[in-house]
């Protein structure tokens, strides 16, 4: 069985979400490239490599905490962009919806690993 944060169960879906937003994002207009699409993908990807990083410093429980919190803001702003693309017309409610239920989840679960950073400590 693998140990590492790839096993987390929000990893996997933060990565899942994040490359369903690289795909959805193609579909965005040229004129968002640096603005919209930058900024969604950013964030999108941000919430996996903080998860990382934050199993990595699990050792530490307040290092842990802190980047578990920052990959849960990183989702909260990933959701602010969905918002906009909707907003914009470049996704459709079902769209919005469906990935806004997602990042609720992850939420959920980041929010649950900051609370009790102790049930991830490093076995020694």
């Amino acid at each position: 069985m693998d140990y590492s944060f790839k096993s987390l169960k929000v990893y996997k879906l933060a990565y899942e979400l994040a490359m369903e937003i690289f795909e959805i994002s193609k579909g965005f207009p040229k004129e968002e490239i640096y603005s919209l699409t930058d900024q969604i993908r950013r964030s999108s990807r941000s919430v996996c490599t903080n998860i990382a990083e934050a199993y990595r410093k699990r050792r530490y429980p307040k290092h842990f905490t802190s980047k578990i919190t920052d990959a849960d803001g990183e989702a909260s702003e990933t959701m602010v962009w969905i918002d906009f693309a909707f907003d914009c017309k470049y996704i459709n409610k079902e769209t919005k919806e469906k990935l806004l239920i997602k990042y609720e989840e992850v939420g959920k679960m980041l929010g649950s690993m900051a609370n009790n950073p102790n049930k991830f400590l490093p076995k020694i």
